[in-house]
């Protein structure tokens, strides 16, 4: 099979892959919520694909500008603060059915637990004295 990030890497070179990279990073919490490799291609797979459908959707209801070559139309739409909240509550969404999920109950994290962040930062003050 081949490494995540190899199936990831074309992904994230589209503009919804940077969306959803972007609502990531302004929403921290969803790190807790897809803490686990399955998790994480579950939830891009499929926050991809809800964000585009949302993307669509909001393409065909607003009336945006004639385009003039500066930006794409989905520039244009993110601009609308209740179009970027529309497509952050999908993602939000996406990451909470993730975590609900059955199928990924016995996910261990990304990293290291607090524990174990606990026993290190323990141990790195012993060193250093």
């Amino acid at each position: 099979m081949a490494e995540l990030e190899e199936i990831w890497l074309p992904l994230v070179d589209e503009p919804i892959g940077s969306i959803v990279e972007q609502i990531q990073r302004e929403n921290p919490e969803l790190e807790r919520l897809i803490g686990s490799p399955r998790r994480v291609l579950a939830f891009r797979t499929f926050a991809y694909i809800r964000v585009g459908l949302v993307l669509g959707q909001l393409l065909f209801d607003s009336d945006l500008p004639p385009y003039d070559g500066s930006e794409s139309w989905v520039e244009v739409l993110l601009k609308d603060p209740a179009h970027h909240e529309a497509i952050a509550h999908e993602v939000r969404a996406v990451a909470q059915e993730i975590a609900g999920d059955p199928g990924f109950a016995d996910e261990q994290p990304l990293g290291p637990d607090e524990d174990a962040k606990d026993r290190f930062r323990a141990f790195v003050r012993e060193q250093l004295k």
